[in-house]
């Protein structure tokens, strides 16, 4: 089969791999037919090759039809359409029991200290291949694929995968109080979704960008944004926010922030350098760019929530603890519990679409040209905000 493989800092390839097959009686085969670039994929792209492996497939965003199912894969059959949640989770363990499926303790990654597998994301989440290919292997398939209907297109269910949960558990870790208002720092993929859900919830929003496409698809929602090249964007926040800052934040950025120079050049430095050192170092270091986490806790008013649903990857990174304790600011994060959040998440993907899912795609290629989806991705180039390809 074809799939899109990691081959080194910024050079990622489709290549002939072997197809996969049933390894354990919950795993299934689906085939693709589509597979969406997220932002955390150019985390991979751009910074944590020395989690990787020349090789690696890449893809945390599928959806397909079922080709082959093992002896224990529950109601799933041949035939059925599914959407592939990001993390693999058993649905029976402790945590899953729990409904923190990031968490689950049966494919738990301990020897890295590193919660539930993800597909297609490095040695520190079991080096899964993901789903940027024309067929996935899926473990614990008794529980994982949420099945959807047949007819619609899959623009209208892809998102399941993880946008739309971990938007949807941004919005509510973020714990914005009836009638409140909340900032959504970043209105790539994430941020626009965290936008409509807390709009559609009832919340005022308040999104800070600076890309002009990204700017204008929040606008066509009715999502009010300041633009954080016009000037002090906590100024900006407050002032219309009687001088509090708003109930709540959202950081939908993570280490893609820009504004942070020095550590943008560390991890670029740090992501060349042997694995056997760069690896260590990543682990250890503070290697972030973090200025949409200190922009969210200048933003935020005191007492209030700051919820972080973008991907961090540094473990000594520096944080304004002195302001966050005066303040009171409760954090709240993690990766997204996706089957905890998909019944509230699926009776909104009707044809009236209140989140606008139809809306988030700018560009559809086929997986041959998966290079270029990256770039222009990781670039900002051509307007790309959501890119899906169609093996």
């Amino acid at each position: 089969m074809k799939a899109l493989t990691w081959q080194g800092p910024d050079d990622v390839r489709v290549l002939e791999v072997p197809d996969p097959t049933i390894q354990q009686p919950t795993d299934a085969i689906v085939r693709m037919t589509s597979t969406a670039i997220c932002g955390s994929d150019l985390h991979l792209y751009e910074v944590l090759g020395p989690f990787l492996d020349k090789g690696d497939i890449l893809g945390h965003e599928p959806m397909g039809v079922v080709e082959e199912v093992g002896s224990e894969t529950g109601d799933l059959k041949v035939g059925d359409r599914v959407v592939i949640p990001f993390n693999i989770s058993c649905g029976h363990c402790w945590m899953c029991r729990r409904g923190l499926f990031a968490q689950c303790e049966t494919t738990q990654n301990r020897d890295q200290g590193c919660g539930a597998s993800l597909f297609g994301y490095t040695k520190l989440y079991g080096q899964v291949p993901g789903g940027q290919a024309e067929y996935l292997r899926v473990p614990q398939a008794q529980f994982g694929p949420i099945k959807v209907p047949e007819g619609p297109p899959d623009e209208r269910f892809l998102y399941l995968s993880d946008v739309l949960p971990t938007a949807w558990q941004a919005v509510v870790f973020a714990d914005i109080p009836a009638g409140g208002s909340v900032a959504v720092f970043g209105l790539g993929p994430i941020g626009q979704m965290c936008a409509r859900i807390a709009k559609h919830l009832g919340f005022r929003v308040i999104a800070v960008d600076s890309v002009p496409e990204r700017i204008a698809m929040a606008q066509r929602h009715g999502i009010e944004v300041v633009n954080d090249t016009d000037g002090d964007v906590t100024r900006a926040i407050r002032d219309r926010t009687d001088g509090r800052g708003t109930d709540s934040a959202i950081d939908a950025v993570g280490m893609e922030a820009h504004g942070s120079p020095v550590p943008q050049a560390i991890q670029k430095v740090a992501s060349k350098l042997p694995d056997a050192i760069s690896a260590p170092l990543m682990s250890v270091a503070g290697v972030d760019r973090t200025a949409a986490l200190v922009g969210c806790v200048d933003a935020v008013r005191r007492a209030g929530t700051v919820s972080l649903s973008g991907v961090y990857g540094g473990m000594a990174d520096p944080l304004p603890m002195l302001t966050m304790f005066d303040k009171g600011i409760r954090l709240a994060m993690g990766q997204a519990h996706v089957k905890q959040w998909v019944p509230e998440i699926l009776p909104l993907l009707t044809d009236e679409d209140p989140l606008g899912v139809h809306d988030l795609e700018t560009h559809a290629l086929p997986l041959d040209e998966a290079p270029h989806g990256y770039e222009i991705f990781q670039k900002k180039q051509d307007g790309a905000i959501k890119v899906v390809l169609k093996p």
